[in-house]
């Protein structure tokens, strides 16, 4: 990654968002070296326009910005520095600069989820659920997705909806590990219905 820093008189825009709610937190700027401190320390570093130096997020607050990926964009002019804070991001105490929340989206942790399944499948430890699952075979790991969409019906018709919610998520969980066995991820289903919500679609 190469950035053009003397395009902008030795400093560059540095978004920063939260790597897993993908909420802007702030922006700031930096120079070569800040950006080789970010990367060298993995807390995200600027340099102050007003003091004229280095300073790294939360050295007095202690809410740090652990940095996680940077990417420039296409001119190389501009960093999007993706990091996952300690506290609020804003010194006046609030999550982001523009005084938004940053509330995780509990839809992006299916995502995280299914990673996480894709590397058991990879690794297969010894000891985990999810592994006696990928070597029990598909038909049992079939089997299982029916089981718990049974006791998830059994929940709607005669349970409490915490009940429901719970055997709903164990349904999901061996659905995505079904999937994972065929190569396939829960994003393939959204995508499904993503094509089925648009106007033209026609069932197969």
């Amino acid at each position: 990654m190469k950035i053009d820093f003397d395009k902008c008189g030795g400093l560059v825009p540095a978004i920063i968002q939260d790597a897993t709610t993908k909420v802007v937190l702030m922006l700031g700027y930096m120079n070569e070296e800040a950006l080789q401190k970010t990367q060298e320390t993995g807390l995200v570093t600027f340099f102050s326009r007003s003091r004229g130096c280095l300073w790294t997020k939360g050295e007095t607050s202690g809410n740090y910005l652990h940095l996680v990926d940077i990417k420039a964009d296409c001119d190389n002019d501009t960093l999007l520095v993706q990091a996952t804070p300690d506290g609020p991001t804003c010194h006046k105490g609030t999550d982001t600069c523009w005084g938004e929340e940053n509330n995780p989206n509990p839809l992006l942790f299916l995502s995280e989820l299914s990673d996480f399944i894709e590397k058991r499948h990879k690794e297969m430890p010894e000891g985990s659920y999810t592994t006696s699952l990928f070597k029990d075979g598909l038909n049992r790991m079939a089997q299982k997705v029916g089981e718990e969409a049974l006791e998830l019906v059994i929940e709607a018709t005669n349970g409490t909806n915490d009940r429901l919610i719970y055997e709903g998520s164990d349904m999901l969980y061996h659905l995505i590990v079904l999937l994972t066995s065929k190569g396939l991820r829960i994003e393939d289903m959204a995508r499904e219905l993503m094509e089925r919500h648009s106007p033209g679609w026609k069932k197969h």
